[in-house]
């Protein structure tokens, strides 16, 4: 069910399980200038179309990273008209998915100011976290997670052994093995960082309302100061170690 959480955002979240995780996926619903921004979209019920619809209509659908994208495509026949925005990897992952801009492209007039799209280089998901300006919130996926206190015992483990349990913080195994290049990670995360908002929407759990940007910044801690950039050969890409199944 839709709920407010700041001026032009709206959540809702639902059920998903990962790796025998049971954990809760969040779609964010922003207006924008042409109409709604639908990022990382849940299951299309009857109920939650009727909803969404209610605040206005879906100009645009966003899948904010390679992971997020499940329901992206049954929303897309659902809305003809909306823009759909993605990695340009999900193309290759997702043949059957239109696609109509991909987030590196730079025209984002359509959003009429209110974005600000700030990519997440080095991170193998391809995320792109985004800042919204009307309602001070900023929205990412896959960057941390705020889970709480999950009572399945598999998931309780699992995010106790990884250091993601009661806290806002990432999984040590997406620390240790989605990141290519911590560097390039870390400038991104200054970047963000760098940006002013209260409230931070997270891809899996319980959004932040207040302390967002310092709640964002203690869970990204761990990545080292950024080096200053200094001409390097290219670098092979390393094999992936991810599955391709989507979380969201």
């Amino acid at each position: 069910m839709l709920s407010a959480f700041a001026e032009g955002v709206w959540l809702d979240s639902g059920p998903v399980r990962f790796l025998g995780l049971r954990l809760t996926a969040t779609m964010t619903v922003l207006a924008v200038e042409q109409g709604l921004l639908v990022h990382s979209p849940l299951p299309l019920t009857a109920e939650r179309r009727a909803e969404v619809e209610g605040l206005g209509k879906v100009a645009h659908l966003y899948a904010p990273n390679t992971f997020h994208h499940q329901w992206l495509g049954e929303w897309s026949a659902a809305f003809p008209t909306a823009k759909v925005h993605a990695p340009a990897e999900l193309a290759e992952k997702r043949k059957d998915l239109r696609i109509d801009r991909f987030h590196d492209q730079a025209d984002t007039s359509d959003f009429g100011g209110a974005l600000i799209e700030v990519p997440i280089r080095g991170f193998r998901l391809v995320e792109t976290a985004l800042v919204y300006r009307p309602g001070s919130t900023a929205v990412v996926t896959d960057l941390v997670h705020n889970i709480g206190r999950p009572t399945h015992g598999w998931t309780k483990l699992y995010t106790k052994m990884t250091g993601f349990y009661d806290r806002v913080a990432l999984s040590r195994v997406i620390r240790w093995t989605a990141f290519t290049d911590k560097n390039e990670a870390r400038r991104s995360v200054d970047a963000l960082l760098g940006h002013a908002f209260d409230g931070l929407v997270v891809g899996h759990g319980a959004p932040i309302p207040n302390v967002g940007r310092t709640s964002l910044a203690g869970a990204t801690a761990w990545l080292p100061a950024a080096r200053p950039l200094l001409p390097s050969p290219e670098r092979k890409a390393r094999p992936a170690l991810f599955s391709p199944k989507p979380c969201g």
